[in-house]
């Protein structure tokens, strides 16, 4: 068994165990009760297509459901995943905390630059995960938790009540041809995001540039943004993409309905290209019929 999925297991045991609270490092993490899942017949946006198995948007200020299609359904979240990474790490780090790659963190599919011995400020490696989805980064991101980084994951879904989420690995990368890095609901990751972006709202908005650039000791790094092909939508606040052969297209996105009023639109199962077309058409719908 990978070393992945053991401390998956052992922090789902704890959880079992403990089923109260929760102390991860300097995490704590007190478990709320859990939403009921949406009625399948919520609808307040109508007659939309997209290509993706499920979708939602969700008003961030209301935490209201104005679209969905089967965004109760579990699916992988491909590095969507990378959210909840940054999340739960911020929650008890902070930004400014420096963090050394190790030759583990690198050892991640993907290459963005990082190299074994450079040290980075946890915020910039959050905004490399975040922008250019560096899997390498969202490894060191969630390692500098030290080994209970999955507890404190799967620890903080359970916190804010994401019933359908679980998570293997911190990017979202498929363990094997059946096996992806994380799941949730479409729901999940639209609360999720919501999440992150009220505690964090300057770092999700950097997602809407075309590149991320971050320093060392040795210079400057930069990668390109993969939610790029989006910033020409009027109120776009930010975006996290995610893809494997699994997941399929994934796309989250939050944007403004009209000023002070958010809103998260999510595609998940949808194609690489696919992805992208389904959000323009999900906002389309939201701004033609609200």
């Amino acid at each position: 068994m990978s070393t992945f999925l053991k401390t998956f297991f052992v922090g789902a045991l704890s959880i079992g165990l403990i089923g109260g609270a929760f102390a991860t490092g300097t995490l704590a993490v007190v478990l709320l009760p859990s939403r009921p899942a949406i009625p399948e017949n919520t609808a307040m946006v109508r007659n939309v297509s997209v290509l993706a198995k499920t979708a939602i948007l969700y008003d961030v200020n209301s935490s209201t459901v104005l679209y969905q299609k089967n965004a109760n359904r579990e699916m992988p979240l491909a590095s969507l995943t990378k959210l909840m990474g940054a999340y739960s790490v911020l929650a008890s780090r902070d930004g400014s905390t420096v963090v050394e790659i190790t030759p583990d963190s690198i050892a991640t599919e993907g290459d963005t630059g990082l190299r074994a011995g450079e040290a980075y400020e946890l915020t910039d490696l959050v905004r490399l995960a975040l922008v250019a989805s560096s899997n390498d980064a969202a490894a060191a991101v969630a390692t500098s938790l030290g080994d209970d980084y999955l507890l404190a994951m799967n620890s903080a879904a359970q916190h804010l009540g994401l019933t359908k989420t679980r998570f293997l690995n911190p990017t979202g990368l498929d363990l094997g041809p059946e096996t992806a890095g994380g799941y949730g609901s479409a729901y999940d990751v639209a609360r999720l995001a919501a999440a992150f972006f009220k505690a964090h709202p300057a770092l999700f908005e950097e997602t809407v540039h075309a590149d991320v650039s971050v320093s060392n000791a040795g210079g400057d790094l930069v990668a390109a943004a993969t939610a790029a092909p989006l910033r020409d939508i009027p109120g776009l606040i930010g975006g996290k993409t995610g893809f494997t052969d699994l997941a399929g297209g994934n796309l989250v996105v939050a944007f403004d309905l009209e000023v002070g009023r958010p809103v998260i639109a999510v595609v998940l199962g949808s194609t690489r290209e696919g992805r992208f077309s389904d959000i323009r058409a999900l906002i389309s719908a939201a701004r033609a019929q609200l």
